[in-house]
């Protein structure tokens, strides 16, 4: 018969653990923030929630159940109050460090939920081990605004491990830009200039908007978005508007969008419409010193220039006329080739008689009054000359003759 006492024999009938040491165990108990394990000891292991998971406030309760079992690592052998410590989560870690090793080496994609939303990226979970995917690597088009991620399941690559270091870099970017470029390629295949497609709007700038056809952006540009003037592609187009574009022009993986099509040009018919003596009705556009330039259709514009905008004298067009006020003109002018209109309202108006010649008139109608008026003196004075002289003779010859009567007399 043994020596040994009941309490040596139990004491030996259990294994002896270290720090560090992986072991198997069964689930006993469960708390909201405590896991308590059956580990074959002597003393039962504790895991505490932190040492469980990294999300905090979780209940544990919701996560394991009585009679799971797991393989655990030994923290502290004697915690102080007899019991050993136990980590569930670093040990997950390190073996998903190891995972995240294999995938580095073998550039393998994975797949793992966005666990938070950083200051400088995202921070994802594969068994336990962190990655970190700066917000550079994240997207291949700047995003200032990273919390459309959260929770979000993503792929990406292992682009450096340094566990050491606790430096595990996640890229996310690099298969993005990979898929865009077999788009691309596919995209390219089958689009030739003149194409009319199908897109959608992507991003809207002050000269432009940028246009998704499935993989490829084209650029339409402000002065390709009519024939007439748009002042702000901002006013026009709004982001994830489907639109039917013209393709312009393709320059390797650019390219050039057009709303220009060849059956809505303006110019087609305007030899006719705006054949010199036509009268026509438009918009002022824009002035300057010179002259108004008038929208008579979208892409259509003429120049009305100072001298012809009225037979009375004009300094300047902002005299008489103010921007998008209509008004009716003549073609005086039509080059097709150039693209030339000139207007004249000038031509309208009523031909008045010169001021000038109106005078001449009053001044010859005067004349010749001043000129009848003189001869009708003339002629007044002779008359009354004439009669003087007549009384004068008359008086001569009477006074002899009652002299010799007096004479006679005597």
């Amino acid at each position: 018969m043994s020596d040994l006492t009941f309490e040596q024999m139990l004491e030996d009938s259990f294994k002896t653990i270290r720090n560090g040491e992986v072991v198997d165990g069964t689930v006993i108990d469960v708390k909201p923030d405590e896991i308590v394990l059956n580990i074959g000891y002597k003393a039962d292991g504790i895991i505490t929630r932190s040492e469980y998971t990294n999300e905090a406030n979780v209940d544990l309760t919701t996560l394991v159940s009585v009679g799971d079992t797991m393989a655990v690592k030994v923290l502290k052998v004697n915690d102080g109050e007899g019991q050993v410590l136990l980590t569930y989560k670093r040990l997950a870690a390190e073996r998903g460090n190891e995972r995240l090793r294999e995938a580095f080496e073998n550039k393998e994609v994975l797949k793992a939920t966005v666990a938070q939303i950083l200051g400088g990226g995202l921070s994802v979970v594969v068994d336990e081990a962190r990655v970190f995917i700066p917000a550079s690597l994240v997207s291949d088009v700047y995003e200032k605004d990273l919390s459309k991620y959260q929770g979000q399941e993503i792929e990406f690559v292992i682009s450096e491990f340094n566990p050491r270091r606790n430096r595990v870099i996640g890229d996310r970017r690099q298969l993005l830009v990979a898929e865009k470029a077999e788009l691309q390629k596919a995209v390219f295949a089958k689009l030739n200039v003149g194409d009319t497609v199908t897109g959608t709007v992507k991003n809207v700038t002050d000269f432009g908007a940028f246009i998704d056809l499935g993989g490829v952006d084209g650029l339409l540009h402000i002065s390709e978005m009519s024939w007439g003037r748009v002042e702000s592609p901002k006013k026009v187009f709004k982001v994830g508007e489907e639109i039917n574009v013209l393709v312009k022009e393709i320059n390797e993986t650019k390219v050039a969008l057009s709303l220009k099509f060849p059956e809505t040009n303006p110019w087609v018919n305007a030899a006719e419409v705006y054949a010199l003596g036509n009268e026509v009705t438009g918009k002022v556009a824009r002035m300057t010193d010179f002259g108004a330039f008038v929208e008579l259709a979208p892409g259509v514009d003429a120049l009305l220039h100072v001298s012809q905008i009225s037979r009375a004298h004009v300094e300047k067009p902002a005299d008489v006329l103010s921007v998008g006020q209509e008004i009716t003109a003549k073609v005086v002018e039509f080059n097709e080739e150039d693209k030339k209109i000139s207007l004249s309202m000038k031509a309208l108006e009523p031909v008045a008689v010169p001021v000038e010649e109106e005078a001449t008139e009053e001044v010859v109608e005067e004349v010749a009054a001043e000129e009848v008026a003189e001869v009708a003196v003339e002629e007044v004075a002779v008359e009354e000359v004439a009669e003087e002289e007549v009384a004068a003779e008359e008086a001569v010859t009477e006074e002899p003759v009652e002299e010799v009567v007096e004479e006679t007399a005597e």
